[in-house]
This record gives C-alpha cells, structure tokens and sequence, in this order.
C-alpha cells in the first residue's frame, strides 16, 4: 500500500451527475484529495503517478445481490449435489471473477452451504482470495414447501434453503447463522415463478416466524434481507424490520406505501438480471417462449417494471444486483442490471450509476466513505475504457476496466500487463 496520483482523468465522483477533468492523489487505503482540472496536485507527493489518458475514473462498484457460491445451477438442487470442497474453490473463484469485473464491494443474498460465505470472507480478509469486500450471508431460510424446500415425498434434497418450520425452529436457525459468524441472514417470505408449488404471490412464511428471525438476528447485530415478491411479504417484511427486501414485483399501493414511509431504514433491490434473461434469453438454456409464458415470467416483468418506475419516483433507495449465478445468469454480466435500471425502469444513467455505488455503499455499512470519489473517502477506484454515462454496458467485461484498486492495492493495471494482485499475500 503506498501513494498514487492519477492524472488527466474524466472523474465522476458519484456525488455530482456530471463528471469533470481532473486528479485523484491516493494514500494508503483512502482517497486524500480530489481535484478539479490538470496539474492541481504536484507530482512529488505521490510515489507512483498514473495518466489515465483520460479514461472515466468511478468509484468502485456494489454488487447488493450477490451469490457467489452458486455456480451456474440450471435447477436449484444443483448446489446441494455439489460436494463441499469442490463448492469451496469455485467459490473463491467467483470472487476473483467478479473483481476482474469491477465489483469491489458486494452484499451476499444467501450462501448456497453454511459456510461458504464466511470462509470465502476470512480468505480474502487475511490475502489468500483475491476478491471485493465481502459480507457473508446465511444460506436462505425458508420454511417446507417455500423457496429452497426440493424435498419429495419420497426422496430428500438439498439445494441453498435451510427449512425450519415455526418461531421455535427459525429462533433456532438464526442462532447456528450467528453462531457461525454470519454477517447477514436471509428469510425466503415468499414463493417464487420457479418453484411449481409456490409461486411468486404465495405468501410462505408466517409474520410470526418473520418477526422472531428478523429480532433474533437483530440481537446478535446481524443485518437482514428477505426474499419477498408477493404484496402482503413486503408488507410483512416492513413490519418485521427487515433491512433489505428484495424484489418487491408484486408490490400494491399499500406496501410501496409501507416502503416509502420506511426508506431511510430499508433499502430493495430488484434482482432484475434473472426476470430479464429469462424472459429475453431464455432460450440458449432451454426456457422457450411457451414455458416463460407458462411460468408466468412476462406477467412478473411487467409488474417489476412498474413498482421500480413508482420507487424511483418516491425517492427509495434501491440497489444494483441481478441474481447473477445461474445458467440463465452467469457470473460476470452482473453490470448489466445498471443498464436495466436505465431502459426498463427510467433512471437517467448518473442514478443507476449511483445505485450500484452510493446507495450500495450504504447497503455494505460505509455510508459515505465508499462508494464515491472524495477526500477522505475509501480508495476503491476504477479507470474504464468508455464513458457509463452515455454508454453503461461499458462496464460489462473484464477488458473494460484498465485499472481497479480496492482499499488502496491495485488489483489490475492495464500498465502492468499480467502483474500479481497487490490483495494477495
């Protein structure tokens, strides 16, 4: 870790629509001063300087929807068939991955096996995994029946839910989370179009059982997120204190009210990634016209469509994150959603950059200290080969960023081809 100016930069600090010419100087893990125009930070204070040759230099971006551990499934008891310590590697392979693509922070919704998410946390932590800043979830906890229940009758499975049924066995099942040093706990309130016998407008999860949970992992100063599509699982997520709700497509008028009334408390995500693909590119794995239709994926799309069009009106915070990691979803096109947020639910592309910046930082517990360019302010930065505000799937791909630093070590450098990353031990 040491100190570094970047020179001749197109600087969009996140705080501002617009972005400006101008110089960052870096020193240690944080940005120490920000400046506008050229030539306004001498050199000599800087052991290494950088011209940026005029590349779009961002804050680093925020997955809030992250599942690193689940690994391409095409069916949910996929990652339950995966032995753990092949699941293990391929895990920490997807956080190297999705720091080649410029996500230097990311919020897990669920980890597919107990501890995936909290070893894969220490193993960036202590060097060993290059890999963002990480918050480990809990595996989804849902009830029989709901989302992540595969069992049958006459055969048992596993896939990313832990079943627990009632306030005794929830109570329970938050404690194990905590116990095994979880930061965040998830609860699946609702069903889901993928899952036969409870779809999305299926409410699976008593508010009793939601409220012990949601207390419980409170107590412990755990953070919360929930799966929750259908009206009354937001309604009953607000009231339950959730932090995080995600997906929200079937919100009626009562629960964007709810939401807008809480929303310097919760932030939601759309998770819009998976409904898009499925809908617009299912077919390269086998969803064809006639089964999205079926499944009832237009329906949902069109729903989502409208509740994000409403929130962005009354000011919610929302956060970028698509449920990457299935087949229909790979690991990698994460960024796409912050073009989504522009074309489908009418964000101008400063507020969808801020989405996957700002309000993420918010998400990830460093309300203004990441997640914007600013004296002071955490050194996670990117330099990009294309301007994300005219153009925002110019930060989808790995070759799209030149430069990524994350606390202050340079992860990429397109100066350096082939260097080690500074995040290794």
């Amino acid at each position: 870790m040491g100190s570094y100016l970047i020179k001749n930069a197109t600087v969009w600090d996140a705080i501002d629509d617009q972005s400006y010419k101008g110089e960052v100087h870096i020193e240690g893990n944080r940005i120490k001063t920000v400046a506008r125009g050229a030539d306004q930070i001498p050199e000599d204070r800087a052991e290494t300087v950088i011209d940026a040759e005029g590349k779009f230099l961002m804050p680093g971006l925020v997955e809030g929807h992250c599942h690193l551990s689940f690994c391409g499934p095409s069916r949910n008891q996929d990652l339950g068939e995966i032995p753990p310590e092949e699941h293990m590697l391929e895990t920490c392979r997807a956080a190297t991955l999705i720091l080649d693509h410029g996500f230097t922070s990311a919020w897990s919704a669920a980890s597919a096996k107990m501890r995936l998410d909290v070893v894969l946390r220490s193993e960036i932590e202590n060097g060993y995994v290059a890999g963002p800043r990480y918050r480990a979830a809990s595996p989804e906890i849902t009830t029989t029946g709901g989302l992540g229940d595969e069992r049958q009758m006459h055969m048992n499975a596993e896939s990313f839910g832990w079943l627990a049924d009632g306030p005794t066995e929830i109570l329970r099942a938050v404690r194990l989370c905590c116990r095994e040093n979880v930061d965040n706990v998830k609860f699946n309130v609702s069903g889901d179009e993928f899952v036969s016998h409870a779809r999305a407008e299926i409410i699976s999860m008593t508010e009793l059982e939601l409220t012990t949970g949601v207390k419980a992992a409170h107590d412990w100063g755990k953070m919360v997120a929930c799966h929750a599509r259908a009206a009354e699982s937001v309604k009953r997520s607000v009231r339950a204190g959730v932090d995080c709700i995600y997906h929200c497509d079937f919100a009626d008028e009562e629960a964007l009210d709810m939401l807008e009334a809480a929303k310097d408390r919760v932030i939601v995500g759309p998770a819009f990634g998976l409904v898009h693909n499925s809908v617009f590119e299912g077919d390269a794995v086998g969803l064809t016209k006639d089964v999205v239709e079926k499944m009832g994926l237009p329906r949902k799309l069109e729903h989502t469509c409208a509740t994000y069009h409403e929130m962005r009106k009354r000011g919610m915070r929302v956060v970028v994150g698509g449920d990457y990691g299935f087949t229909i979803t790979p690991m990698g096109q994460n960024a796409r959603d912050i073009g989504h947020f522009v074309k489908f639910f009418g964000y101008s592309p400063a507020e969808a950059l801020k989405c996957a910046t700002e309000v993420g930082a918010e998400l990830m517990g460093h309300k203004g200290e990441l997640g914007i360019i600013k004296d002071g302010a955490l050194a996670d930065v990117l330099l990009v080969n294309g301007n994300p505000l005219e153009d925002q799937a110019c930060l989808v791909g790995p070759d799209k960023f030149a430069f990524i630093m994350k606390d202050g070590l340079v992860h990429k450098d397109w100066r350096r081809p082939g260097m080690r990353s500074e995040l290794l031990a």
